[in-house]
């Protein structure tokens, strides 16, 4: 009797440690990633600072939910647990190469550049740099970096404004669109009209003030074979989705800049057209299984429990 009283002692301080869908995401994807670059992938360069990377990224989810159930007032291990995603995309890109070497060593452009001709009949990239203005392609290039802020403002607004199951379905949709998007760049490597079409335009990216620098600001990452589909324009388009249906306001406000950000991967010359057809089905495809899981989970948990500053952390 006294050793089950204990036993019930010590199982009333275990803390319940809930992950949410975008944590499972995280963490699956992340450490298949770190697998893969230790077993079959070891031998590309890079593949151990790739795997100690993805290590790193699966196991955040983890020890930061561990830590909310701990502190589940503490604001700040609730703002890092629930925005961990965004660290994740930031880094994950950079270290990519060594797992697209290993899965596709060659680069597909000359397959895209072919669909494109067979489908538009033309290099759009190449006709745009003839009717795009000079002042525009600077407009163009100041929205492309538009991919980087929107994003983060939505999942920001739709997290201090309490939606808690739009911004739950949006960070399970980003998560998916991501490793998606990255699973694709390594089956289709390519890098763009701008390297492997480069004598097919008769001079650089023309621009009043800064386009130049913008455009060699792009040319610096240490990974480039990122072209299709186009994470610019998919990305863009599930902005646009999660904002029309929670933050209307939002959607408004970015919808100019976010259409012209479109133009601009083409424009700059950073994909081809094929890279943006394929994004639309992709975002479909996410959107309607993040909406699929959020529906199971409300039938399951009827009751809606605001986003806050206080705790996340379900009872």
């Amino acid at each position: 009797m006294n050793a089950w009283t204990s036993y019930e002692r010590a199982r009333a301080g275990v803390r319940n440690v809930h992950l949410r869908a975008v944590d499972v995401v995280i963490v699956v994807s992340c450490a298949f990633a770190a697998l893969l670059l230790l077993g079959p992938a070891s031998w590309t360069p890079g593949s151990t600072r790739s795997a100690v990377h993805f290590a790193i990224f699966a196991l955040g989810p983890l020890v930061l939910r561990t830590l909310e159930s701990y502190f589940p007032r503490h604001r700040l291990v609730a703002f890092a647990a629930n925005f961990w995603l965004l660290p994740v995309l930031s880094l994950s890109h950079g270290v990519l190469s060594p797992l697209v070497t290993a899965v596709t060593p060659v680069l597909r452009d000359a397959q895209l550049v072919a669909l494109d001709q067979r489908l538009f009949g033309v290099q759009a990239s190449v006709v745009l740099g003839h009717l795009v203005p000079p002042w525009l392609t600077d407009i163009l290039m100041i929205c492309y970096y538009g991919h980087f802020v929107w994003p983060l403002m939505l999942g920001v607004v739709l997290y201090f404004t309490g939606r808690r199951e739009g911004f739950d379905e949006y960070l399970l949709a980003l998560s998916l669109f991501f490793t998606f998007n990255y699973l694709f760049y390594a089956l289709v490597p390519a890098i763009g009209p701008r390297y492997f079409l480069f004598f097919a335009f008769d001079k650089p990216l023309q621009g009043l003030w800064v386009t130049a620098f913008l455009d060699s600001v792009m040319r610096l990452p240490t990974f480039a074979r990122d072209c299709f589909p186009s994470g610019h324009t998919g990305t863009t388009l599930l902005v646009f989705v999660y904002a029309l249906r929670f933050v209307p306001r939002f959607f408004r406000v970015m919808l100019v800049p976010g259409l012209l950000l479109i133009a601009a991967t083409l424009v700059g010359r950073f994909h081809y057209a094929t890279d943006l057809l394929c994004s639309v089905p992709l975002v479909i495809a996410v959107v309607g299984l993040s909406m699929g899981w959020s529906r199971t989970l409300a039938r399951r948990d009827p009751v809606a429990r605001p986003v806050t500053m206080d705790a996340i952390v379900r009872p």
